[in-house]
């Protein structure tokens, strides 16, 4: 009996097999970062530090501690930059998290938080 076409092996396509979060380039940061709580009334009482290691302009890798809890929707506030950018957890392992950003975030600006890291080293 052959196989019906929803049973058979298809070759992936390599461009769509790509988890959106590895599309674009990520850039080294390794600078400390808030993550925001959004709370009722979208109060932002509570906080929590971060690292912030790779950034693109569809998301980030942030470090935590591994024995915090992290909500699957927050502010992320990079150090030395008052902008707040609306981030979705997609993925945490021990300490590593992924992020995606609410929106794609302007190149200008990720270009400015890259040049901000570079700066803090010379």
């Amino acid at each position: 009996m052959p196989l019906s076409a929803p049973n058979m092996m298809k070759p992936g396509n390599p461009k769509t097999d790509i988890p959106r979060d590895k599309i674009y380039e990520q850039f080294d940061i390794d600078r400390p970062g808030k993550i925001i709580f959004v709370e009722h009334h979208l109060s932002t009482k509570q906080n929590l530090r971060c690292l912030i290691r790779k950034m693109s302009i569809h998301g980030a890798e942030l470090e935590v501690s591994p024995y915090l809890a992290v909500p699957g929707h927050f502010f992320l506030e990079i150090l030395g930059i008052r902008d707040e950018i609306g981030c979705t957890l997609i993925r945490r392992e021990e300490e590593k998290i992924t992020v995606g950003f609410n929106m794609l975030i302007d190149p200008e600006f990720l270009h400015h938080v890259i040049r901000l890291g570079f700066d803090a080293d010379h």
